[in-house]
């Protein structure tokens, strides 16, 4: 199994260390491996799961949002709570796209009258 000190796991995920040790301390993460000698270490299960934290925090999931997800997957609530859950966020982030989309709109008609 290949593993990754934090430095090529926070460059491989584009996050800094503080963001993995964070994510790590909120639970949203599984608890990285250490080395006998206390060293962490992450796999590329690790590297996924980063990642998916990643896109849902960029998809304005707060840490709430997330800790409730981590819960539904490991309490291994069925399939259909887990498509709820997304859905419902799927949901709220559509509104947030109109929202910013009838601002774009504001934001060109002002460009073009005081162009």
């Amino acid at each position: 199994m290949t593993t990754l000190p934090p430095a090529a796991a926070a460059d491989r995920t584009g996050v800094s260390i503080d963001t993995l040790r964070y994510y790590e301390r909120e639970g949203l993460i599984c608890p990285i491996r250490r080395t006998a000698g206390g060293r962490t270490e992450y796999t590329e299960d690790d590297l996924f799961w980063i990642g998916l934290v990643t896109c849902f925090r960029e998809a304005s999931l707060g840490i709430a949002d997330l800790r409730g997800f981590v819960a539904i997957l490991r309490a291994e609530h069925p399939p259909q709570d887990r498509v709820a859950f997304l859905r419902d966020r799927r949901t709220v982030l559509e509104q947030q796209v109109a929202a910013l989309h009838r601002a774009m709109e504001v934001l060109d008609e002002k460009i073009a009258y005081y162009s």
